[in-house]
Formats: structure tokens, sequence, C-alpha cells
């Protein structure tokens, strides 16, 4: 190697390190392109396409919302609701809608493109908001293990989850500076693009009775206020436009067999110590992830993160953990990222190159179940 391309390589390296988190955006972008390129390898067999592989799970509902919009009335058979777009918040498919409008460009590229670009603005956003309250190295420990975090393939897909982490962490972020008019707004756009920003908006309750409680700061009401007008809008206009109240209720229970279950933490855990072998492959990743969220909501805890970030984690487990049959997989467990930003304050040296190991090989491991066999839904 000449010593000019040697200089040149030098230059490159010191100006990822400068770019903040420029290590964390680095392994993202190449994990993302590995997964394209593994994607295309594979359609030389299938023939299906890339974007039809990459077109999935949630993503084909959010499709179908893009080109056919939400039906009037609930599809029904048998006396039951089927499945339908109404399950799934608005946010992603106007955007989609209105960016293949504007360009002309196939919806399911968009869709694609900006899962992407949105998983990348997740990662920041999370690096930011843990900067707030646990330093720049910190900070950069935890946007790596946000990169490699098991759940993060979905951001290959066309998934809510980029938008929705984005809002949240920033929002977050907003509460400890006590923005309270910002919080609120970023609040209103986490809960009109998945129910999980619910979680964020029992933060700003929280973060808003302490502000009252302490400095009467009454301006702190306008996170609480703003925050669920994003759910609010959803359910209302879905009460209008279907003429059913519980429109998006019931969809979630007829059309996926999705309710709430206070037991189904228990059950998870009774089944796989009772036998370990008889759970499916569901029931060992559930099993595996139900754990996993208990120590590292303890080490949050021990940790001591601001009260804002560690009532979004609790809330968002709870919430998760009583969701049958979704559970505590590894897509959830990332969407309660406190977990993630406390195994990087909590750890260092060998222990934390052990999780970043671990999280890059189930990475890895999920991403080829998702993409190659239905056994596995994320």
């Amino acid at each position: 190697m000449s010593t000019e391309h040697l200089d040149q390589t030098i230059d490159d390296r010191r100006r990822w390190r400068r770019l903040p988190y420029g290590r964390a955006i680095l392994v993202y972008l190449l994990v993302h392109l590995a997964t394209l390129l593994g994607v295309a390898v594979v359609d030389l067999f299938t023939h299906h396409g890339l974007i039809d592989n990459l077109s999935i799970w949630d993503g084909t509902w959010f499709l179908r919302a893009v080109h056919h919009g939400w039906p009037s009335h609930l599809p029904m058979a048998h006396g039951q609701v089927l499945a339908s777009p109404v399950a799934f918040f608005p946010l992603l498919p106007i955007v989609l809608r209105t960016i293949a409008v504007l360009t002309g460009l196939n919806a399911a590229v968009v869709g694609l493109v900006v899962s992407g670009v949105t998983g990348l603005s997740a990662l920041v956003a999370i690096a930011t908001l843990a900067r707030e309250f646990a330093g720049e190295v910190k900070a950069e420990r935890a946007a790596l293990l946000i990169a490699l975090s098991p759940g993060s393939f979905v951001f290959n897909l066309i998934y809510a989850e980029g938008f929705l982490l984005t809002f949240v962490a920033l929002g977050l972020w907003a509460l400890l500076r006590r923005r309270w008019l910002l919080a609120g707004l970023l609040g209103a756009l986490a809960t009109a693009a998945s129910p999980v920003g619910v979680a964020f908006v029992v933060s700003c309750v929280v973060t808003s009775v302490l502000a009252i409680g302490r400095d009467r700061e009454w301006r702190s009401l306008w996170a609480p206020l703003l925050a669920p007008l994003g759910f609010i809008a959803w359910m209302a206009y879905l009460w209008i436009h279907t003429g059913n109240a519980m429109a998006w209720r019931l969809t979630e229970r007829g059309g996926w067999n999705s309710y709430p279950s206070l037991l189904y933490p228990f059950r998870i855990l009774a089944k796989f110590i009772a036998n370990p072998l008889s759970p499916t492959m569901t029931g060992q990743i559930l099993f595996a992830g139900t754990v996993i969220t208990i120590v590292m909501l303890v080490v949050a805890f021990r940790e001591r993160q601001p009260v804002p970030v560690l009532t979004y984690a609790t809330t968002a487990v709870v919430l998760f953990a009583i969701s049958y049959p979704v559970g505590l997989r590894p897509r959830f467990v990332m969407l309660a990222f406190p977990l993630t930003i406390a195994a990087a304050t909590r750890w260092s040296g060998w222990r934390y190159r052990a999780v970043v190991a671990a999280s890059a090989v189930f990475l890895v491991l999920m991403t080829v179940e998702t993409l190659n066999s239905f056994a596995v839904f994320p």
C-alpha cells in the first residue's frame, strides 16, 4: 500500500470518528447492505423479486392501506372480524402514499427506503437521548448496540418502528430538557405511528405531575395533553369511517387473535420451565426475551435512568409482556430501547463486547428466520 493511499485510509477513519456515532452508523449501513445483498442472492434461486421478498408481514398491510385506504366496513366472516389494514396506524401509509404520488416511485420501494432511513434516524435519536444523561462515550456504545439489536432487522422491511423510535427518543429528550410543547408534538406523531406510542404518553403524564408538584410548572401539561392526540384522532377516524367505536380493537382480536392477558408472561415462563424442549421456536424466543427483559429492566433501575426514560421503558415492557401472542420478542424488546441504553451504560470492556457479539449473532438468526420462514413472525 502506498504512503498516499495509507494516509487517505487514515483520514477516512478519522472522518468517521469525527461524525457523531460514526462507528454505529457505519455498522448499521453495512448490516443493511449485507441484508439486501443476501436477499438478492436468495432471489436468484426463488425468483420472487427483491421488493416482494422484503414486502412481507406487516409491510403487506401497510401497502394495502397505501393503495386502497382503510375499509369503510369491518370485513366479517362467520360472525368474526377479519384481518384488515384497520389494525395499522396511519402515519407510515400516509407518508408512503404522499412520497409515491410526488415522486412517481413504487410505494413498496418508497417504504423500504423510508424504513431504512428512519431506522438510522432512530439510532441517532436514541444515542442523543443517552448522551443527555449518560455522556458521549456511553451514548456511542448504546448506538452500536441499537445498530446490532436482534430486533433491528425490521428496518429492512416496511415497518413503522423507525418513526416510532425516532419520535419517542426525541420526545424523551425533550422531556428531559423541559421542552414541553415539543415533547407533546413528538408524542402526537408517535401515537399516530403505533399504539406503542401510548407508553410515551404515560411518561409525559408522570413527568408533568412531577414538574407541577416540584416547580409548579403548569406548562408541562402541554406534553400529556398533546401526546395522545395521534391515537385519539385515529380511533375517532375509525369510529366515523367504519361506524364502530371499537374497530381497531375488534380487528386486532378477530384478525390476529391478539388481546391483553395478564397471565401470558407467566404462561410463557411456566411452559418453558416445565419442559424446555416442548415450546416451539417462538416459545423459546419469547422465553429468552422475557428473561432478558426482566434482567435488563432491573439493570435500568439500578442505573438510575431519568424518570421519564424509566417510565417509558417500564410501561412498554408491561404492554408487550401482556399482549398475546406478541410477548417480549426481539422487535418489541428493541422498542423498549432504554433497556439497550442500560446495557451500554452498565457494562464496559469484555462484558460490553460479549453483549455486542451476542446481539450480532441473534440479529443474523432473526433476520434469516424472518425472511426465510413463516414459523416465527417478527
